[in-house]
């Protein structure tokens, strides 16, 4: 791996909550064997200064920024504590610079790139339920507790004394956190001087405080003018790997790209049209995705908590209430900035491993940025209510919903690229997207299986090659079958539609179990891009600093 110089953006002086049922790991003696795993582990890592030009901003717009970034970097706190627990505890049993390091990256001490192996020595596996459940509880007992508002994305269920399970909403447990995160908003909402900007800006300050968050969500929809933008709170639930219940705090802080957001704006309207053909039975396609959807391409200027622990997101679909999606649609943010530090840093040099050499030409940022921009327009497809009574697909799917949501994505954005190609709507060549569609299988599953991400590449992976849309040719380089790749996009697509709808919990299990995996000779292929020094994912220098604020 190339010698990086990794800088951390969560530093080590912030303070993290405590949480007394965590075990504590006892100091042990660091070997020369650690530092040098240590070392590689940093190196899967390459760093990316996170800029803009805040220079087209306006006065006030420049004085809002650092409000919004300490807002979003107290996420950080709230983030430690749903990951592991106490950060203050795990960094002071720790010697080595370089453990504590990777331990800052993964807000925890387990590697996100591989699968959440523990690095810490005399730590164990990570819980499933992350740190949102007693780790010693049971899915049966869940299932069986008088919990209030147990399946609540907004609260951490906690043993009483004696050992009963109770709730308690995170407006509670980060009481004192975010009232300073809702006083940091309101300030910033008095500069704001878009309309829609102070009216979300208010209401998420006041959803911190009461875990009402629809209000600002249908408010973040409405406004359409901005430039700055936050995304902050409570709001994946890939951490709860138990049952996908619980949201994880993060924030981003973004400035939009005006002249690329006017290039993505038609694309939207698009969905209702789509959404009729899609190829499965008309019984799965019967809600109509909402119209009133943004897709805008933006300059992101600080990550904090679930969004910058391992592998860094690059593009933004939300609200994820599923009332606010069939009212208004979803809003897609693009992350140009990130994406093409991946691009340059990650993928192309990816290609130049794994792809058949006559198909490199066939990988380009337009088709990466295409590609990702799609899977996010996709989340908008499908349906979000199953057909037989069984409720939302997320609550029928448990903790399986997301990685088929991301599996989802993943292959209906292909289907839209190749439907609105033939709508003469897009001009780029198709071949374009699918070789970087597969070059995007090999960077996204190097951040392990362990993720809905990383277990929804796998299955596409392996369903590809069952289908034969690609061959591995004897040299180890893969080359993409068109014809069949066509073909294979409509069968994953009906597939996991089908699952979707009926609410299959056992059959998407069966998926996952069956397809969700890394096959010894694909790992064989993955090791080789570490081998070449190619890192997997970046850190971020970013900050009031780094913009020059």
């Amino acid at each position: 791996m190339k010698k990086l110089i990794i800088v951390l953006v969560v530093a080590s002086f912030f303070y993290s909550c405590k949480d007394d049922k965590k075990d504590v790991v006892t100091e042990a003696e660091t070997t020369t064997e650690d530092v040098s795993n240590m070392e590689k582990n940093l190196s899967k890592y390459v760093n990316f200064k996170l800029t803009a030009d805040v220079s087209k901003l306006t006065e006030k717009e420049r004085q809002m920024l650092p409000y919004l970034i300490e807002a979003a970097n107290m996420m950080n706190d709230l983030f430690w504590y749903e990951s592991y627990g106490d950060k203050s505890e795990l960094l002071q049993s720790i010697s080595d610079e370089k453990t504590k390091a990777f331990v800052e990256i993964n807000y925890g001490p387990w590697d996100r790139l591989d699968g959440n192996v523990p690095f810490v020595k005399g730590v164990g596996p990570k819980p499933a339920g992350a740190n949102f459940y007693p780790k010693d509880m049971t899915k049966e007992e869940f299932e069986a507790a008088d919990i209030e508002n147990k399946s609540s994305l907004y609260n951490f269920v906690r043993r009483d004394e004696s050992g009963k399970l109770y709730s308690i909403p995170y407006h509670k447990q980060f009481e004192s956190k975010l009232k300073e995160v809702s006083q940091l908003l309101i300030e910033a909402s008095e500069l704001a001087e878009d309309e829609g900007l102070k009216t979300y800006l208010e209401l998420r300050a006041k959803a911190l405080l009461d875990d009402n968050y629809q209000p600002s969500d249908l408010a973040w929809m409405d406004m359409k003018t901005n430039t700055i933008d936050i995304v902050i709170g409570p709001i994946e639930t890939y951490e709860d790997q138990l049952f996908g219940n619980k949201a994880a705090h993060e924030g981003y802080v973004l400035i939009k790209d005006q002249e690329w957001s006017k290039r993505l704006a038609k694309f939207s309207a698009y969905l209702p049209e789509l959404q009729v053909g899609l190829p499965v039975d008309e019984a799965y396609k019967k809600e109509t995705p909402g119209t009133d959807s943004d897709l805008n391409a933006y300059d992101v200027v600080f990550y904090a908590g679930d969004c910058n622990s391992g592998s860094k997101t690059i593009a933004i679909n939300l609200p994820n209430d599923e009332e606010v999606q069939l009212q208004k649609g979803t809003r897609r943010l693009q992350l140009k900035n990130a994406m093409r530090a991946k691009f340059d840093k990650i993928l192309v040099p990816i290609s130049k491993v794994l792809i058949d050499e006559s198909q490199r030409k066939h990988i380009t940022f337009d088709a990466f940025f295409s590609n990702t921009m799609f899977h996010e327009v996709a989340h908008g497809l499908g349906i979000k209510n199953t057909i037989n009574g069984k409720g939302t697909v997320r609550t029928a799917l448990k903790e399986h919903a997301s990685a088929l949501e991301e599996g989802k994505a993943d292959i209906l954005g292909l289907y839209m690229i190749q439907q609105l190609n033939a709508k003469g709507e897009l001009t780029d060549d198709l071949k374009d997207n699918m070789v970087t569609f597969m070059a995007g299988i090999f960077r996204s599953v190097r951040f392990g299986a362990s993720s809905a991400h990383g277990k929804a590449n796998m299955i596409r992976f392996n369903f590809f090659k069952e289908k034969g849309a690609f061959t591995r040719n004897a040299d180890g380089t893969y080359k993409v079958n068109f014809d069949k790749m066509e073909t294979a996009m409509r069968d994953l697509s009906n597939l996991i539609l089908t699952l979707q709808g009926n609410g299959d919990y056992d059959g998407v299990a069966q998926l996952v179990a069956e397809k969700g995996i890394i096959s010894k000779e694909l790992q064989a292929d993955l090791d080789r891009l570490s081998d070449a020094s190619i890192p997997v994912d970046v850190v971020f220098e970013q900050g009031t600093k780094v913009l020059g604020l």
